[in-house]
């Protein structure tokens, strides 16, 4: 992965459905500033839907971000990274 990078952790890049809701889990990097992880998740937010489920910080700064939304019968934009 290259420095400063956000991915999907999940390798086939599927997002995991639950109910009514569906989930995309995210890693970012611990090079990544805060500041910077913030401005990305909230332009998923606004342009695509998504909004914060839950954050896990481990050793190094590497961030366990999941984003979920509600789903719909209509199409929604996918994450943009």
């Amino acid at each position: 992965m290259a420095t400063g990078s956000v991915e999907a952790v999940d390798s086939d890049g599927n997002i995991t459905v639950e109910g009514d809701w569906e989930y995309r889990p995210l890693r970012i990097d611990g090079d990544v500033p805060r500041l910077t992880a913030a401005v990305r998740l909230a332009i998923q937010a606004e342009y695509s839907g998504w909004e914060l489920s839950r954050v896990r910080l481990y050793p190094g700064g590497v961030r366990k971000v999941w984003l979920r939304r509600k789903r719909t019968g209509q199409m929604l934009p996918e994450l943009s990274y």
